[in-house]
């Protein structure tokens, strides 16, 4: 089902969680055992990340070195599939520009249809770790909005061989991304308001934001977008601090701005366990705020934390 049809049918708040692909060698049950205590509070679908491979030099018996690519989390197709089996619950894979050929992403998407899969998050994604800005593959999409029209191609059966005519034609529910605190290469955020509307224009169902710790922010970012004319659903995007390393870590990483009233409270923690349940404390307040604002969604990032998001969300339930 896709997202949107999910949020029209529900009565109340719904939620969904996001995950990461485990490193390679590990199994699917590594996925199953971070979900498990999750299910229990139905989320209406699961977000799987997709990463690009990294560069590496490894050295040679003759001491040369040789520049390999490496995929650390790979199988974002395979857990998604394996989550709609297992859970019988939707999957919304990511489908990023970086690392990947039009071609290589084209064959992606189809792999999805197949599987049943409808739904996907379309994203620009980061620049290797080797470069200073971001940059594509050769024949790959430079932008999120070019990888969306890529999306609403295969929907309208329009492949990237001119050959092939009447073809089948997807049925992908494509969400982007929001900044509450706007994209750290927007000049400002009136542009960054105008690229995401843009996308929304060229076929965007719905957006799920970056992370925040202040509402107040996501507020602004919603009331932006409806000035601007933008109607689809706004999903905010949410995680916990859990130890005195993320305040600096996050804004840095991420580049989000930290109240000063709950870096403050952080900072007065003894340990990382006190300042974890600070952090839960902090994100059940931020999300029952959210709740009563209206929001569709509450999702949250679980990026292997799957006890504290569940320490948060028996609050809410």
């Amino acid at each position: 089902m896709h997202v949107t049809e999910h949020i029209k049918q529900a009565k109340d708040t719904l939620l969904s969680f996001e995950i990461l692909p485990p490193l390679k060698g590990k199994s699917i049950q590594s996925i199953y055992d971070h979900l498990d205590p999750l299910i229990e509070f139905k989320p209406s679908w699961v977000n799987v990340t997709y990463h690009r491979s990294e560069t590496m030099f490894k050295k040679k018996a003759d001491a040369s070195f040789e520049k390999v690519e490496v995929r650390k989390r790979p199988g974002t197709v395979g857990i998604c599939a394996a989550i709609m089996n297992h859970y019988q619950v939707d999957a919304v894979p990511h489908i990023i520009c970086g690392g990947f050929t039009k071609r290589e992403t084209e064959d992606a998407l189809i792999d999805l249809s197949f599987l049943g899969i409808d739904n996907v998050l379309v994203l620009r994604g980061d620049a290797a770790k080797n470069e200073a800005s971001f940059e594509p593959e050769p024949d790959g999409n430079r932008y999120a909005i070019d990888l969306m029209k890529q999306v609403v191609n295969l929907n309208s059966g329009v492949y990237l061989d001119e050959d092939i005519l009447n073809g089948g034609k997807t049925n992908f529910c494509i969400g982007v991304a929001g900044y509450p605190e706007k994209h750290f290469e927007a000049p400002n955020p009136e542009i960054d308001l105008n690229r995401l509307k843009q996308k929304i224009d060229a076929g965007g169902c719905y957006i799920m934001t970056q992370m925040f710790f202040d509402n107040k922010k996501f507020f602004g970012f919603v009331k932006a977008c409806r000035d601007a004319g933008i109607t689809v659903p706004i999903i905010p995007g949410l995680k916990p601090l859990i130890n005195k390393k993320q305040l600096s870590f996050l804004p840095r990483i991420f580049h989000v701005d930290i109240p000063t009233e709950l870096s403050n409270e952080i900072m007065k923690c003894k340990n990382d366990e006190d300042a974890e349940k600070v952090g839960i404390e902090w994100l059940v307040q931020q999300s029952k705020e959210l709740k009563q604002f209206g929001v569709p969604v509450l999702h949250y990032y679980t990026l292997g934390k799957s006890k504290t998001i569940w320490n948060v969300v028996k609050e809410l339930v």
